[in-house]
């Protein structure tokens, strides 16, 4: 089992950064990859990025390539998803989760640990 907790949302404006934080406890020595998720009520979830176990493989999706990098300290179990030139339309909540799977197609719709998620507005 694997606890998931976001933070690191807020209010920006339209061109500037965030960076996200997903800090995760595992009840499990299984190695598991983490990816990002954004979502507003009334429409589906996005897949957005995902990193493997080990921090070396990352992928990520058309729409946030070249803006959007995540990364992990492993050391911290926390991956981190620095968002730059961020745009009104980014506004969501974002949500971390986790599953054994890597996952590395733009149709992923996620594993089976989730956090709570953390909203991030951007003004325009």
């Amino acid at each position: 089992q694997v606890q998931l907790v976001e933070s690191g949302g807020g209010l920006v404006q339209a061109g500037g950064s965030l960076r996200l934080s997903c800090a995760a406890s595992a009840r499990t020595s299984s190695p598991y990859a983490v990816a990002w998720f954004r979502q507003v009520p009334g429409k589906d979830r996005e897949f957005l990025a995902s990193i493997d176990w080990t921090g070396r493989s990352t992928y990520y999706v058309d729409s946030v390539k070249g803006r959007f990098t995540i990364s992990k300290a492993t050391a911290k179990n926390t991956v981190y998803q620095q968002m730059n030139s961020l745009k009104p339309e980014d506004t969501d909540v974002y949500y971390c989760e986790a599953d054994p799977q890597f996952a590395k197609t733009s149709g992923y719709l996620g594993g089976p640990y989730w956090g709570q998620g953390t909203r991030v507005t951007v003004s325009s």
